[in-house]
C-alpha cells in the first residue's frame, strides 16, 4: 500500500512537471510568433517558417518514437531510455506542440499544394484523435470499475462466455420441466449467451443497462417453489456475469477501435512528412 502511494506520488509529480513544461512551451511559442508576426512576414519558405517547420518535424518524430519504445522495451531499459511515463509525456505534449508549430510554420494559413494540404489535414486529425484517445483511456477504466463486479481481460472474453454457456446448460439439466425455467431460458436468455454483444447503453449507463435486463427474472421468481428459485438465482447470476462481460467487451473494444483512427493516420503522416522534407532539401 505504501509502495503504491509512493509510486502514485511520483507519477503525479511527473505529470505536473510535464504539464508545466508544456504550458511554458506553448506560452513561449505564442509569444515568439506574435513578436515575429509584428516585424516579419511568416511563410513556410522563409527563415522563420522553416525554423518552425523543422521544430515541428523533430517533435513529430519524437512523438512517434513511443511506438518504437513499446516494441523495444527491454532494449530501452538496458540503454536507459525505458521510462514509459517520460515517453508518454513526450508523445502527448510533443504531439500537441507539433500541431502548434505546424500552424506557425504556415503562418496560420491554409496550405495550397496537395502534399502540404494533406500534411496539414493529417496533423489536425492525428492530434485530435490522440486527445480523444486520452479521454477514452481516462474515462473507460473509471466507468468499468464504477459499476461492475468483475474484471476481464479482453482476449479471454470468448473463453469466459463458453464457460458460462456450459455452466448454464448443466444448470438447465437440474431444473424441473414444469417449472418454466427452461422455457424462460430458451426464449429470453439463450441467444444472449452465445457471443459477446456490444451495446451502446454501456457507454452511457453501465449499471442501468444490466439492471434493466435482470428485471425479467422477477416475474418468474414469484411463481416458483423454493428449490427452483435457487436454480433461477444461479441462472440470474450467470446471466449477470455475461452482461458484465458484454460491458467490458463494448468499452474495451471501443479503445481498440480508437487505435484504427489514430495509428494508421500517424504512419501516413510520417511518410508524407518524409516526402515533404525530401522535397524541401532536394529542391
Amino acid at each position: 500500500m505504501v509502495r503504491r502511494m509512493f509510486f502514485d506520488l511520483i507519477k503525479r509529480n511527473a505529470r505536473s512537471s510535464a504539464l508545466r513544461l508544456f504550458t511554458a512551451a506553448v506560452v513561449l511559442c505564442g509569444t515568439v510568433f506574435l513578436l515575429n508576426a509584428v516585424f516579419f512576414d511568416v511563410r513556410p519558405s522563409n527563415l522563420w517558417g522553416l525554423t518552425y517547420g523543422t521544430l515541428a518535424a523533430i517533435l513529430m518524430i519524437g512523438a512517434a518514437l513511443l511506438g518504437l519504445q513499446r516494441r523495444l522495451t527491454k532494449l530501452a531499459l538496458k540503454t536507459g531510455f525505458g521510462n514509459a511515463q517520460t515517453w508518454l509525456h513526450v508523445h502527448l505534449y510533443g504531439g500537441a506542440l507539433f500541431l502548434l508549430l505546424t500552424f506557425m510554420h504556415t503562418g496560420f494559413r491554409q496550405p495550397h499544394g496537395i502534399l502540404t494540404w494533406w500534411l496539414w489535414f493529417l496533423s489536425i486529425w492525428v492530434t485530435a484523435s490522440g486527445f480523444f484517445g486520452v479521454i477514452l483511456q481516462k474515462w473507460i477504466p473509471k466507468l468499468l470499475t464504477s459499476g461492475l463486479a468483475i474484471e476481464v481481460v479482453y482476449e479471454r472474453i470468448p473463453e469466459l462466455i463458453q464457460e458460462i454457456g456450459e455452466q448454464v446448460e448443466a444448470l438447465m439439466e437440474s431444473c424441473a420441466p414444469q417449472s418454466g425455467i427452461k422455457d424462460f431460458y430458451q426464449k429470453q436468455i439463450a441467444m444472449a449467451l452465445v457471443t459477446p454483444r456490444p451495446r451502446l447503453i454501456y457507454c452511457i449507463d453501465i449499471t442501468g443497462g444490466i439492471q434493466a435486463r435482470l428485471k425479467q427474472f422477477e416475474y418468474l421468481r414469484g411463481f416458483l417453489p423454493l428449490a427452483e428459485k435457487e436454480n433461477l438465482n444461479k441462472l440470474e447470476a450467470l446471466y449477470k456475469t455475461k452482461l458484465e462481460i458484454d460491458a467490458h467487451y463494448t468499452l474495451q473494444r471501443l479503445l481498440r477501435l480508437w487505435l484504427y483512427t489514430h495509428v494508421p493516420a500517424s504512419l501516413v503522416l510520417l511518410v508524407l512528412l518524409g516526402l515533404h522534407l525530401f522535397a524541401v532539401l532536394y529542391y
